[in-house]
């Protein structure tokens, strides 16, 4: 198989994967994104009817002006604030965080933590809150009195013994 074909039938094959446990209502619509190398672009879609509840991208004018080159981290976080925004007029405030084929990392994942920094709760930290406390000090261990080099200490040494025949 051609390489490349290959790769496209792996990219489809997670996409579904990640698919398969997401689906979007109108209570709490699928924030679906695609990166290309130079742009990114974010929706919210309803699967039950098929539409798409609002958008945002880095080839919005608004967004073109501030940062000519759409494909860096900064542009991502501007774009989720922007899909947040949109989302709060419609009455949105949850969605399901749908990543595709990519990593949760980089640009996707600025979009995503921007959009839920601006109202638009889409992801939930894995890792519980750490507790306010501050934390305890250590006790420390008494470090260990080495036998000076040559005495091996008060052990007896072992007899050897014959074996009975």
């Amino acid at each position: 198989m051609n390489q490349q074909k290959a790769k496209l039938k792996r990219r489809q094959r997670r996409r579904n994967h990640v698919r398969l446990k997401i689906t979007g209502t109108p209570e709490r619509p699928r924030l679906s994104v695609y990166r290309s190398s130079k742009h990114i672009y974010a929706q919210l879609i309803d699967d039950l009817s098929g539409v798409t509840l609002a958008s945002a991208s880095s080839t919005a004018p608004e967004v073109k002006k501030e940062f000519p080159n759409g494909g860096n981290v900064k542009v991502a976080t501007v774009v989720g604030q922007r899909l947040a925004a949109a989302a709060k007029e419609k009455g949105i405030t949850l969605a399901a965080f749908d990543r595709g084929h990519y990593k949760f990392h980089g640009r996707v994942k600025a979009l995503a933590v921007a959009a839920n920094e601006a109202g638009l709760k889409c992801t939930e930290s894995k890792k519980p809150p750490r507790p306010e406390e501050a934390p305890q000090p250590k006790a420390e261990k008494a470090p260990k009195e080495k036998a000076p080099k040559g005495e091996k200490g008060d052990k007896p040494k072992k007899e050897k013994t014959k074996k009975p025949e």
